[in-house]
């Protein structure tokens, strides 16, 4: 698969079969995306895979839209150092990115979820044996898709075009 139709193909998946997760796949995500960069190589990250029904349904109440990891067969907690720094939350953001396309490539469905406000990303690392200076502020719910019921998402579609987003900026000669 081509980079653009591996990205623009990604979608959110919050509705999953009941079929467990391979290890070997979660292994294999985790592989793809320790790759990715982080501010001074610091690699300011750890995670924990959950299959536990008991966790997933503790960590789903964890955040306004946290409820789907539940229904996941699999979490992904993504954790980081709280004294990590600044940048750590954009290396967090190229992390996810990076397993997100690793599931998609292994053709698993995901979607990203923020633990929040920050007393639940201390619970959640609490949650999956990681106590502070870890916090889990962020969650992947893992595993095969499903077919959605239907309805229709309130949620836009589609993307905007380059043009809309894009300005090149040539300062003048003087």
């Amino acid at each position: 698969m081509d980079d653009v139709k591996l990205i623009s193909s990604l979608r959110a998946t919050r509705f999953f079969r009941d079929e467990p997760v391979a290890r070997a796949d979660i292994e294999a995500m985790v592989e793809v995306a320790r790759w990715t960069g982080s501010a001074r190589n610091r690699q300011p990250w750890c995670f924990v895979a959950v299959s536990d029904r008991r966790t997933r349904e503790r960590l789903s109440r964890l955040g306004q839209y946290a409820g789907l990891l539940a229904a996941a067969p699999a979490v992904l907690i993504l954790l980081s150092d709280a004294e990590a720094g600044a940048d750590t939350e954009f290396d967090l953001g190229r992390i996810c990115q990076s397993l997100l396309l690793a599931a998609h490539s292994r053709s698993l469905g995901t979607c990203p979820v923020t633990l929040y406000p920050e007393a639940n990303a201390v619970e959640a690392a609490r949650l999956v044996g990681r106590p502070a200076p870890w916090r889990a502020g962020h969650a992947i719910a893992l595993g095969r898709p499903a077919v959605a019921p239907p309805g229709r998402s309130a949620i836009p579609s589609g993307r905007k075009p380059v043009a809309e987003l894009l300005t090149h900026f040539e300062p003048s000669a003087r």
